[in-house]
């Protein structure tokens, strides 16, 4: 089990037994109070290879991407992939693009604009700006928003989370009329830099659908640490997820004309009540 939205959480043991007795607990309370389904989100193998909870079924695959930061920042900027990245970094340099982060409430207005806009163009609707608010309050100078501008305009954001010496790179969105400024890469780079320039070891790209190919290609540019990530779900059928089934598929039309406004309302609904 894990915190809402974590895309991985290993659960912590020192032996098989440790963990086989954790899962028998589990599956116990699943029983006696009415849970609907336990969820696992390990990376690799290792759950399924060190426990016997053959109740456990898997449920959704996932590739999880990692950049390793101890290397010196020249050797880490030449591992990116020469074209994809590298030149695209350069070019969002030439065009003068201006950076501005942080978390105040000015930036998350800025990030959840392009946020809608990103979502609308991915037919899906978008988390609620609540839940970016409350991200905030609660995670304080651990969470990072990053806004690239040109000129006055905000054209791509990202919002990154530090836990320890990880960096965890949660969200990303942009306009796409924009995306040749090459502001996406060059937000990631300069978050890579912010991060080891403050003791950060590693980098977590995040997760990614295994038939998301074009995110995947995306990823692979910046590192080629690339780990399988397996959800295992208890008593093995898959819960209600907003990215999938049929009313939502025959919904994913209608998302790609509601007006912005109209689209966050629609993401504040369903939010609350699916899942």
């Amino acid at each position: 089990m894990s915190l809402p939205f974590s895309d991985h959480c290993n659960p912590l043991f020192e032996t098989p037994t440790q963990l086989n007795a954790v899962v028998d607990h589990l599956q116990h309370v699943l029983r006696t109070q009415s849970w609907k389904y336990l969820e696992l989100r390990p990376t690799g193998n290792r759950f399924h290879g060190e426990s016997d909870a053959s109740a456990f079924v898997p449920i959704a695959n996932y590739f999880l991407h990692t950049v390793d930061l101890q290397p010196e920042t020249d050797e880490i900027l030449r591992g990116f992939h020469r074209n994809s990245v590298q030149r695209r970094i350069r070019h969002a340099h030439r065009v003068n693009l201006r950076e501005r982060h942080g978390n105040s409430l000015e930036l998350v207005e800025s990030f959840y604009d392009l946020f809608v806009i990103t979502r609308k163009r991915q037919r899906l609707p978008p988390i609620p700006l609540t839940w970016f608010r409350s991200l905030i309050r609660y995670l304080g100078d651990a969470l990072d928003i990053r806004v690239a501008y040109y000129d006055k305009q905000a054209v791509a954001a990202i919002l990154t989370l530090r836990f320890r010496d990880v960096v965890y790179y949660k969200y990303g969105c942009s306009d796409a009329c924009f995306n040749h400024l090459g502001a996406m890469p060059w937000l990631l780079w300069n978050a890579m830099q912010h991060a080891k320039a403050n003791r950060a070891s590693l980098f977590d790209m995040g997760r990614t659908e295994e038939n998301n190919l074009g995110l995947l290609r995306f990823k692979d540019h910046f590192t080629d640490c690339r780990e399988k990530l397996i959800y295992w779900n208890c008593p093995g059928t898959r819960k209600s997820d907003l990215t999938r089934g049929w009313k939502l598929r025959a919904a994913k039309r209608i998302f790609t004309i509601l007006p912005n406004s109209i689209l966050s309302l629609t993401g504040r609904i369903l939010y609350r009540h699916i899942g």
